[in-house]
């Protein structure tokens, strides 16, 4: 039985209740979840980066997910071994006749799967660095504008971030384009679409959870751990402003303040690349968040299975 979908996506801004929904959705077409959230690879970054490990169990059964908790806090996990790592899950999900249910809003995991796009490991470029080095910002980001098709996605927001950024295009410039190929995927998409003030009453709520249940505690234990106040400070968002406040920086109430405003700016951000995907033609089925989780659920399995026999 031929199918017009190979892969099925649920996604929408943070705090939607995503992950709730795909274990849902695949209990009901028996399916396993590949996640797709960058933070969530690292072992011991937990509250922060919202494991509800709870939300895998639908009617007291385990759902099976992957790509969750795979590498150590402190290392950087890159765009590359996710494609990579996602393939592998893929294929093997693929054979064995399972639905892959991607779950998670991270806009630059989703696109190198969706997408497709040609990715490759990319070495440093001392040389590179050197005529870089003392460049400002903005000086960067205008090298980095100069270039047609961007492979690195990431918010150049720091000069690090922007010269790594230009490293990679220059390295994808030399390379030839035949050099690694990914298969071509059909898939669906589907995300949770919320009012903007009902978004951001959620995103409070949930921040307001995670400190009273052990996100400051959290980091300290990572510091604990040997993971470097550099590092988090990459994770960014509640490991960058807490981070902040145990080091004297801020005081709780600034940091709370900042925190929450940086994740509604989050927010809003994952609203706007969602826009520019179907600004680009990729269809996205938009799903009531007032419905019931059955009714939500339905409507997915329903779309999924419409795609059988086409």
């Amino acid at each position: 039985m031929t199918h017009q979908y190979d892969l099925l996506v649920i996604t929408g801004p943070t705090a939607s209740g995503k992950t709730l929904l795909a274990a849902s959705v695949a209990s009901v077409l028996g399916g396993e979840i590949i996640s797709a959230d960058s933070r969530q690879v690292y072992r011991g970054m937990d509250i922060g980066t919202g494991k509800d490990y709870g939300d895998y169990f639908v009617d007291g059964q385990p759902i099976k997910y992957h790509l969750v908790d795979i590498v150590d806090a402190g290392y950087r996990y890159s765009v590359f071994e996710y494609q990579r790592d996602f393939l592998k899950v893929y294929d093997d999900l693929r054979s064995r006749s399972v639905v892959p249910v991607v779950c998670g809003g991270s806009g630059m995991y989703l696109d190198s799967v969706i997408s497709g796009y040609r990715l490759l490991p990319v070495p440093v470029n001392e040389d590179l660095r050197k005529e870089l080095s003392g460049k400002s910002l903005t000086e960067l980001k205008v090298i980095l504008s100069g270039f047609k098709t961007l492979h690195n996605n990431t918010d150049a927001d720091t000069v690090k971030r922007a010269v790594r950024a230009i490293e990679i295009e220059v390295y994808h410039s030399e390379q030839s384009a035949g050099e690694v190929t990914f298969p071509v995927i059909r898939p669906l998409l589907t995300a949770v679409s919320y009012e903007r003030e009902e978004r951001r009453r959620r995103i409070s709520d949930r921040l307001h959870e995670r400190l009273k249940n052990g996100m400051i505690e959290e980091v300290e234990r990572l510091l604990s751990k040997g993971v470097t106040e550099e590092t988090l400070l990459y994770y960014g968002l509640e490991y960058k402003f807490i981070m902040n406040y145990i080091a004297g920086r801020m005081t709780y109430e600034e940091m709370h303040r900042s925190l929450e405003t940086a994740i509604h700016q989050f927010a809003k951000r994952q609203m706007t690349w969602f826009r520019g995907m179907e600004r680009r033609g990729v269809e996205i089925h938009w799903i009531d968040s007032t419905l019931s989780p059955a009714a939500k659920t339905g409507f997915i399995a329903e779309l999924w299975e419409r795609g059988r026999n086409r």
